[in-house]
């Protein structure tokens, strides 16, 4: 593509975050106008795109400016979409489903002074923060605890929720075109039964003799059963009979705020396979053992040295390069405070990299499997070919920590003024749990069988 004959027209939006918005290409190549440095854009072409996607973009994300004079952007693939390998033979369009799954773990760390962190995970509390601040109309009753549990009624349950109550956790893409996410005033019965349309073709045979409504919880739950399989499946040996596990400990598997019956919580199977992309981001988020509390004094440390030698930010890597030299500031960080500030910076460090962990996003693509395939098929089953991949993964900036720290200040001390004088909004949420729109209870077995595919 000759940069300098770049047409504005050529491209369409796609959809945005914090640091980045996201367009593609009539030819579906994926680009992030970001602010980091990988492909220079020219200027005018920039502020053309700019204006073009103005009009498209979501009411609450248009008072963000995108930055038109830096000219930077990062080419990205185009995770939505199944190498041409994979295609199906029915021609159906890949389907692509993204989860924002958030912070998967209780915190256990000595330095909280509050121990409803110990109790209620940090996406819970802060649901009850962000809908009192207008952020969002509904409560989500996803809880991300569930869905790194390892148990799959947990974890369908979780992903139940997130398809319910979307927020900007969950999208579904159809040959690369977002089909579901976010609608803060639709009918959600009415959104699930058009997505239920939408997926119908891969989940029910065309003679089916289901009603319309009959269709849909089934289409939904069989959704569901895919990507939690695909969650499951390990990435280094993703048909093998036996998967090692990675057990959590008792007292992080169980978050007070989840609506599942406590039966359930204290007798399920609680553990991830070993290198599945739950596990992998799992234990990176949990390089955080300090919280942010016990982070706090070391980040003071590292603060007055920098105060005293400024020079010294570009040694320590504040802010990159994220080579192999960080990685090793990251690895080798010592286990106990010896009072350096080697060991300050290796937690500031470790403290990033597991925030960017707990903001990363799961891109499950899936297609169905022909017979042309060469795969074995299942004969009650569709038979898919799918493919994992982990995205949104910008180092967290240093100058973020102070911001994060006052944060979980308000949103812990929200949660206690709001949930400690009765505990009735709870329980009337646990009531609506209950009278689930679609979902029954899960049912082990019989789940479709996926062949992966590396990215």
């Amino acid at each position: 593509m000759e940069l300098d004959k770049m047409d504005e027209n050529d491209w369409k939006y796609h959809g945005e975050g914090n640091k980045s918005l996201v367009v593609s290409h009539v030819q579906v190549s994926y680009y992030s106008i970001l602010l980091q440095e990988a492909v220079k854009l020219p200027l005018d072409f920039v502020r053309q795109l700019s204006l073009k996607v103005q009009q498209e973009r979501p009411e609450s994300r248009c008072d963000k400016v995108m930055d038109t004079l830096s000219g930077c952007a990062l080419c990205l693939p185009n995770l939505t979409q199944l190498s041409s390998c994979c295609c199906c033979r029915e021609h159906r369009p890949p389907l692509c489903i993204e989860i924002k799954p958030k912070c998967g773990f209780l915190p256990a760390s000595r330095h909280i002074t509050k121990d409803i962190k110990r109790k209620v995970c940090r996406f819970c509390m802060h649901q009850h923060f962000k809908l009192a601040n207008g952020k969002w109309k509904r409560l989500s009753r996803y809880c991300p605890l569930d869905l790194f549990s390892g148990n799959k009624q947990r974890m369908s349950l979780a992903i139940k929720n997130l398809i319910e109550e979307p927020q900007n956790n969950f999208n579904i893409f159809k040959g690369g075109e977002c089909i579901y996410s976010c609608n803060d005033d639709a009918d959600v019965l009415q959104d699930l039964d058009e997505l239920a349309q939408h997926l119908r073709p891969y989940f029910l045979p065309s003679g089916s003799l289901l009603n319309r409504q009959q269709s849909s919880k089934v289409v939904l739950h069989e959704l569901i059963q895919v990507i939690v399989s695909a969650l499951l499946s390990s990435w280094d040996c993703p048909r093998s009979g036996q998967l090692r596990k990675t057990h959590l400990s008792e007292g992080r598997v169980t978050c007070e705020a989840s609506l599942l019956h406590r039966d359930l919580l204290r007798n399920g199977n609680h553990c991830l396979p070993k290198d599945c992309v739950l596990d992998k981001i799992l234990g990176t988020q949990m390089l955080d053992n300090l919280d942010i509390e016990g982070l706090s004094p070391l980040l003071k440390r590292v603060e007055q040295h920098l105060q005293m030698f400024p020079k010294e930010r570009c040694r320590l890597q504040m802010d990159g390069p994220y080579n192999a030299s960080f990685l090793e500031k990251v690895q080798n960080c010592p286990a106990e405070d010896d009072g350096s500030l080697e060991y300050a910076v290796g937690k500031v460090h470790q403290y990033r990299v597991a925030m960017t962990a707990k903001d990363c996003s799961i891109m499950v693509a899936i297609a169905t499997c022909g017979e042309d395939d060469g795969l074995e098929i299942q004969t009650t089953k569709p038979r898919f070919t799918c493919s994992v991949s982990i995205l949104d993964l910008d180092p967290k900036p240093y100058e973020s920590i102070s911001h994060q720290s006052r944060l979980d200040s308000k949103i812990v001390n929200h949660y206690l003024r709001r949930t400690q004088p009765n505990n009735q909004e709870l329980d009337n949420l646990e009531e609506l749990a209950n009278q689930s729109l679609f979902l029954g209870r899960d049912r082990d077995g019989e789940d479709c069988t996926l062949v992966f595919h590396p990215v």
